[in-house]
């Protein structure tokens, strides 16, 4: 994809989302679709209580306008790619938009039954393999095999291992990337750098149609930003948050290499991996705790971070491990 192309994907990710929030957001507080704050928060999030959440459909709405608009429009100008290709690039959007679909209904009815609980974890789960499972099998069909690309090592083929061990990272991504969502800013900017690497590394490999994807999903975090950095005046919820971690799961396994998920991804794994690491202590010790709170951004928190600091930082921390994996892909494929 040219720069001219690059740029109006950007332009219309960016500009769908951000002038959405114009709208979106007043509807939300008509509808009183506001954030119930849990009581083991911390107590300053107080203030945040009734802030409207959902607000991931606008970057929803703004990245699927962008693909849906712009991608054909330059396929039919310069030609299409390989049906299997065209698969990782609108079933890759397709299963995002699915994780959305499960996340919308785990956030309204939360919203409808007034506390910050919405679908059971059984619930969740069986429906996040299921969208991982038509996802891999739309794969399948258009002609995917079981090899997976590793840096500097090559294609390695995990035979009949390739689905659950694919399945079980989709879904353990989506919801550490949801781990990640709770401070104003933090998810958005952290996704967004994530979103940017992968989109490098599919243009330096010629891959059209991932490089709009990854645009498009980078720009409709930027636009969603100016809505959700601290004060946020919006949340994105399960909504948004579930939406975003397919995407990456998109983006990687259309790159064929979702080992590039450890290093661009380090701040969803390290999130998730407090959460698991905290519940097996508090278990073990009879109710200790080893983080002040849990994911790891609370922790920070409550050690008196400000939330400007723990964006920064992560996002620091987020762009190394972006960098590493382009570097991966430049000199190891």
């Amino acid at each position: 994809m040219n720069s001219t192309w690059f740029l109006i994907t950007a332009a219309a990710g960016f500009g769908v989302t951000a002038v959405l929030g114009w709208w979106v957001i007043p509807l939300l507080h008509k509808l009183k679709f506001g954030q119930t704050i849990r009581e083991i928060g911390p107590k300053w999030h107080k203030k945040k209580q009734g802030t409207p959440t959902m607000g991931g459909i606008m970057f929803i709405a703004g990245t699927t306008a962008a693909v849906l608009i712009c991608v054909p429009l330059w396929y039919i100008q310069q030609g299409f790619e390989t049906p299997l290709m065209l698969t990782r690039v609108f079933g890759g959007l397709a299963m995002a938009l699915g994780y959305g679909a499960i996340g919308f209904m785990d956030d309204y009815i939360g919203i409808v039954k007034k506390r910050n609980l919405g679908l059971t974890e059984k619930q969740k789960l069986v429906l996040q393999f299921l969208v991982a499972g038509a996802y891999l099998l739309s794969m399948k069909l258009a002609g995917e095999d079981t090899t997976t690309i590793i840096p500097f090592i090559g294609p390695v083929d995990l035979g009949l291992m390739y689905y659950p061990l694919a399945a079980i990272l989709i879904v353990g991504l989506t919801n550490a990337v949801n781990f990640t969502d709770g401070i104003d800013g933090l998810n958005a900017s952290v996704t967004m750098v994530v979103f940017v690497a992968l989109t490098v590394c599919a243009a330096h490999l010629s891959m059209a149609g991932m490089t709009a994807l990854g645009t498009a999903s980078a720009a409709a975090c930027l636009g969603f930003l100016l809505w959700n950095f601290h004060p946020a005046k919006v949340f994105m919820g399960d909504t948004g948050s579930l939406f975003l971690g397919g995407m990456a799961g998109a983006l990687a396994f259309g790159l064929d290499m979702p080992i590039l998920l450890l290093p661009a991804g380090l701040i969803y794994w390290g999130e998730i991996l407090s959460v698991v690491i905290q519940v097996t202590y508090f278990k073990r010790t009879g109710g200790k705790r080893l983080f002040k709170m849990s994911p790891i951004h609370h922790h920070f928190e409550m050690c008196g971070w400000s939330e400007y600091k723990i964006c920064g930082v992560f996002g620091g921390i987020t762009v190394i491990g972006g960098i590493l994996a382009v570097l991966a892909v430049l000199y190891g494929v």
